[in-house]
């Protein structure tokens, strides 16, 4: 089964907005970046804003494509599509999240992050934050 998932790739002072999985959830806490599953007749965009506003709180505008990755976890196939996004409005609460943390890119890799998210480190690295 192929899961289709938008990702928020929100940057504010050089800093990256990275959030836990909380228990009970598919790899539970690990880091990731804000986002989730669409929903039937959703566009990623519109997942990416209801997803930010339901887990953290926050309004984000989405700004674009940034990266487009595919993994094979034993229980699922995940399509992961990475947006740069703005924040618009809010600061992050935990509503749907066990945490969050404003991380440099350059530290990214002292999270765990799921497999599926490895490959846009580079690509968040490349940005001029």
């Amino acid at each position: 089964m192929l899961v289709v998932v938008a990702a928020a790739v929100i940057i504010r002072d050089g800093r990256v907005l990275l959030t836990r999985r909380a228990e009970g959830q598919h790899l539970a806490g690990l880091w990731e970046f804000p986002g989730g599953k669409l929903e039937d007749g959703e566009s990623p965009e519109e997942a990416l804003v209801r997803e930010c506003e339901e887990e953290c709180g926050i309004e984000v505008e989405v700004a674009g494509i940034l990266e487009v990755t595919h993994h094979r976890y034993p229980e699922k196939e995940v399509l992961l599509l990475f947006y740069r996004c703005e924040l618009r409005a809010g600061e992050v609460r935990h509503l749907q999240v066990a945490d969050h943390a404003w991380v440099a890119p350059v530290d990214l890799g002292s999270y765990p992050l799921p497999p599926a998210d490895q490959a846009v480190i580079a690509r968040i690295r490349a940005l001029e934050c």
